[in-house]
């Protein structure tokens, strides 16, 4: 996703489910493979437990103890989805009757006994069954020899075509029938679940050598050209670029951010007052950074309401899965940078909340951790919006672990929450990484059904300068594709003979696409919305069902036209990110940041003051953008088109009038949004 120290994951499936590539691992090579149990044992193969890959299998995975989690459905799904129908449902009695802290666990939890006969299972097979603090996973530990003959299933390590390794099972689980039809799979049986951060900050490039804090357009520049981009990505060369009014032209401010949107001008009331934002993260971050930048833009006496959440003993003090990793590489400090990104940015549009909850965890290899995290804000209950920058490409994940997350998305669409995810950083193509995989993928968990996915788009040519107060661009705005040089296109003199997913990593697009797992939810519907791009190939669905399609809604997300952060790190903070670059700015600590990152805290804050302003939860913000896409799309959103601009798609799907898979149903027209009808 993001360009500055990029964690590669350990884990990349090379082939996408996408293609419906068989499993032909020679199992040969793999050592003892453990056997499926015979006829008439009583235990079922569970559908979807193995990842469709041909990498090479390597050998068995062996490990004296690791942790996995058996995920189980919720009780009466039927009712699940009819309750959750009807919460959204206008003509429905229970329209926006939100469920209270605890009811969904007292409604749809697994029965005690379900749970219970899991337990048992898991214990008499030699596994040692410990709490997870949720009802929908039971957690054991156990040797990796055990794990395998528990669900009959072998563990083996891979490489694919370019080296990286990491294991996973490749057999299907098996478990008994009496437990089978209550569980959806297990996780904890690869590595290749670990989020990465989607910020792209345009630092050493960023702003003139002579500029002078909000100094009137002497540091500001124009869009920067193919030559300066080859100039500078592949000869290392020092361009300077400025933008916005932030100091030394480090970006767009909040009142840029609020005027070029539309924020209305209603006060507090639609600023966020008595509403609770919060940020998922898997990073610390420094508080003085946050009070530094806040004190910029709204005075001395103004507070950040930060509240700090750490489960499993977050990224400083990491209560790591047994077996797992939590490396201090991609822990500690090591996304400051993308943290006060995604709080800075909250504020930019709710300065008023009530409070900013930072809820963060570790980041590990299985993904076990941010299953955790997002539990324990649905069990808490008490952010109204959230959003995370931090996800992987679907390819990453394995049907078991998005189902399991659905299950968590599904209680906070019941209780009115609120979730937004980042689209992804390198256009159609979210798997591109130092590995080589190119394959066209979407981002997870911004592909879920009840998360809200943000993608991103350009102002280009536009530069509102130092104007505190500038007007919506003339022409609009434009997919984020930088020159619109990502795509899929091999090297050309078109594209400084680079290639397209060169460019794609390297400057960065707006993330969309067609899911491989969710098919078409029911809300997602209305002109354009369908058509020929849309995949109907999706493993979750019945065959022939059109995909889900991200994104949702769009906002500003190119570094060439940031926003404004700071952020510092310092020498005590071990894997900041920040303390690399960010004291030798022209204006220490303040640099011009983009990505998908900024555009999903934007847009969860544009609900947080709707919450605000109606003194009511809105729910699943897509339920409402395609009522009001379907209703008076130009009323409330801005239509995002390549007419007139540079960027014509973001690296394989085109931007045209109405939806689109660069950028959904457009950008947000603020006060529509928070003060309309809907």
């Amino acid at each position: 996703m993001g360009v500055l120290n990029r964690p590669v994951r350990v884990g990349a499936i090379a082939v996408s489910a996408l293609a419906i590539t068989a499993f032909t691992g020679a199992l040969a090579s793999a050592g003892a493979a453990t056997a499926a149990p015979a006829a008439g044992q009583g235990f079922v193969a569970l559908a979807g437990s193995v990842s469709p890959t041909t990498d090479t299998i390597t050998g068995s995975y062996t490990n004296s103890k690791m942790q996995v989690e058996v995920a189980i459905a919720p009780r009466d799904e039927a009712g699940l989805n009819a309750e959750i129908s009807a919460l959204y449902d206008k003509n429905s009695s229970q329209y926006h009757k939100w469920l209270t802290t605890g009811q969904f666990d007292a409604r749809y939890a697994p029965t005690p006994a379900t749970q219970q006969a899991v337990a048992k299972f898991l214990g008499g097979r030699g596994l040692k069954v410990v709490p997870s603090g949720s009802p929908f996973l039971i957690r054991a530990t156990g040797s990796s020899a055990t794990v395998s003959n528990t669900f009959h299933t072998s563990l083996n390590m891979f490489k694919d075509p370019h080296g990286t390794k990491y294991f996973a099972n490749s057999t299907p689980v098996y478990l008994p029938a009496s437990i089978a039809g209550s569980a959806i799979g297990v996780v904890g049986l690869t590595n290749t679940v670990r989020d990465s951060q989607s910020a792209r900050p345009r630092v050493r490039n960023t702003i003139r050598a002579d500029a002078k804090p909000s100094a009137a357009s002497n540091c500001e520049t124009g869009y920067p050209t193919t030559q300066q981009l080859f100039q500078i990505y592949v000869q290392n060369a020092n361009i300077p670029f400025g933008y916005g009014g932030g100091p030394g032209c480090s970006g767009l401010t909040p009142s840029q951010d609020n005027s070029i949107y539309g924020a209305p001008h209603r006060g507090a009331s639609a600023k966020g007052k008595g509403v609770n934002l919060a940020v998922f993260e898997l990073s610390a971050y420094q508080h003085s950074d946050i009070a530094t930048w806040a004190h910029q833009f709204y005075g001395a006496g103004y507070t950040p309401p930060l509240v700090d959440v750490t489960v499993d003993g977050g990224p400083l003090a990491p209560q790591c899965p047994t077996g797992d990793q939590c490396p201090p590489q991609f822990n500690g400090y090591s996304g400051d940078i993308e943290v006060d990104a995604d709080i800075e940015t909250q504020l930019a549009i709710a300065p008023d909340v009530k409070s900013l909850i930072v809820y963060n965890a570790p980041n590990d290899y299985t993904g076990q951790t941010e299953l955790d995290e997002y539990s324990a804000i649905a069990k808490a209950n008490k952010a109204d919006a959230i959003s995370s920058s931090w996800g992987l490409c679907e390819n990453d994940v394995t049907a078991t672990y998005v189902k399991a997350e659905n299950t968590i998305f599904q209680q906070m669409a019941t209780q009115g929450q609120s979730v937004f995810s980042s689209s992804g950083d390198t256009g159609a193509f979210d798997c591109i990484r130092s590995d080589g995989t190119t394959i066209p993928n979407v981002n997870d968990p911004a592909s879920q059904p009840w998360v809200t996915s943000v993608g991103g788009t350009s102002f280009e040519n536009f530069n509102p300068g130092t104007n505190p107060h500038p007007r919506y661009p003339f022409k609009g705005e434009a997919p984020w594709n930088v020159d619109n040089l990502c795509s899929n296109a091999g090297p050309s003199a078109a594209n400084d003979n680079e290639g397209g997913f060169f460019w794609c990593a390297a400057t960065g697009a707006g993330g969309g696409g067609s899911s491989q797992y969710w098919g078409q939810p029911s809300y997602q519907h209305g002109p354009g919305i369908i058509n020929a791009s849309t995949s109907t190939n999706c493993s979750l669905a019945k065959p022939g069902t059109p995909c889900r399609e991200v994104p949702d809604i769009s906002a500003d997300a190119d570094e060439f036209t940031p926003y404004s952060e700071y952020c510092t790190g310092n020498a005590s903070t071990p894997g900041s990110v920040c303390a690399t670059f960010s004291a030798g700015q022209p204006v220490p600590g303040w640099f011009g940041i983009g990505g998908t990152s900024l555009s999903s805290p934007l847009v969860s804050a544009i609900i947080a003051d709707r919450d605000s302003f109606t003194h009511h939860r809105t729910g699943s913000a897509s339920q409402l953008f395609y009522q009001l896409y379907r209703f008076a799309p130009s009323f409330y959103f801005h239509d995002v088109t390549a007419a007139g601009h540079i960027a014509k798609n973001n690296g394989l799907y085109p931007a045209v009038p109405g939806f689109d898979l660069a950028t959904g149903v457009g950008t947000p027209k603020m006060s529509a949004i928070i003060t309309g009808l809907f």
